[in-house]
């Protein structure tokens, strides 16, 4: 998995951070997670091919994680889009969106599918071939939903040195990736495990939007490859990050050390803090393995 910040700020934009909006790429299908003002721009100076986001989630319906959602599908169409589109999103997802089209005269010429959510528990939403989604549940001032992705397990890779060893015909490498054992001409039955290797483990991707301290989440989270967490706040302002149901970089750190997961990423800042580095020591007092987000940074995992 390939991880792209392209806005990592709370609430409004800045000069050099902008509102929420994440690229994921599993397996050569890409997806976009959250879509901020100004996302498509952030795509445009990464040189991403738009013709190649099938699937759009949206977290909740606060504008520095949508607003950009309209922007973006209206140049889908001006770029003569054919290809389906599917949207993931807070039930009124699917009518703000169209209002906006209705009024614009500006109809997409592609198939735009919404899928709204309104579950209250997680639950499985795309079981795609290489990946599956699911819900993560989340605590905030509207409703909203963080995103599970999972990669499915690829093929066994082929043990070359085994396969020219025994002279294993090259008909019978699609069954070898699938874990079928191979028959010889002469009769002799070869395991499937002397022939190849084991496919590398599932990564998994877990991202977590606004949200106040919720304990339970670290269950559904639970030894994740990498957890993006939003830490709007400091614990100097701890209080406040209670009242707009929002996390300080430690919760999201305990969240983190309580799934076991393998990494944490913190992001959402809020635009009062000039040293973002605090945020690292603070949640270091509960999770080591911890990188701050940063518009254009990649993480692979």
């Amino acid at each position: 998995m390939e991880l792209t910040i392209l806005g990592c700020n709370a609430a409004t934009p800045r000069k050099n951070a902008q509102t929420t909006a994440q690229l994921l790429e599993i397996k050569g299908q890409l997806i976009l997670i959250d879509c901020g003002e100004g996302t498509q721009i952030q795509l445009r100076k990464l040189g991403i091919k738009f013709a190649r986001i099938q699937h759009i989630f949206i977290s909740h319906l606060h504008g520095d994680h949508f607003y950009g959602l309209i922007g973006l599908i209206s140049t889908f169409r001006l770029l003569g889009r054919t290809a389906d589109l599917n949207v993931y999103g807070p039930k009124g997802i699917k009518e703000i969106i169209s209002l906006q089209l209705k009024l614009a005269k500006s109809w997409t010429d592609y198939n735009l599918y919404f899928h709204e959510l309104e579950s209250t528990t997680s639950e499985l939403i795309l079981d795609h071939e290489k990946f599956t989604v699911e819900t993560l549940p989340l605590l905030h001032r509207v409703y909203t939903n963080g995103y599970l992705f999972r990669e499915k397990e690829g093929p066994r890779k082929i043990n070359k040195a085994m396969i020219d060893q025994y002279g294993v015909d090259i008909s019978d490498m699609e069954n070898l990736k699938q874990g079928k054992d191979i028959r010889l001409d002469d009769g002799t039955l070869l395991a499937n495990s002397l022939l190849t290797y084991p496919p590398d483990s599932p990564k998994s991707y877990a991202f977590c939007s606004d949200t106040a301290f919720k304990p339970d989440l670290s269950d559904l989270v639970a030894g994740v490859s990498c957890l993006y967490h939003e830490a709007t706040f400091l614990d100097l302002h701890k209080e406040l990050a209670q009242k707009t149901k929002h996390s300080t970089a430690a919760e999201a750190a305990q969240i983190a050390a309580s799934a076991q997961v393998g990494h944490l990423i913190l992001g959402h800042f809020s635009s009062r803090y000039p040293d973002l580095n605090d945020f690292i020591v603070q949640a270091n007092k509960y999770f080591k393995n911890v990188s701050l987000a940063e518009d254009g940074k990649n993480f692979v995992f």
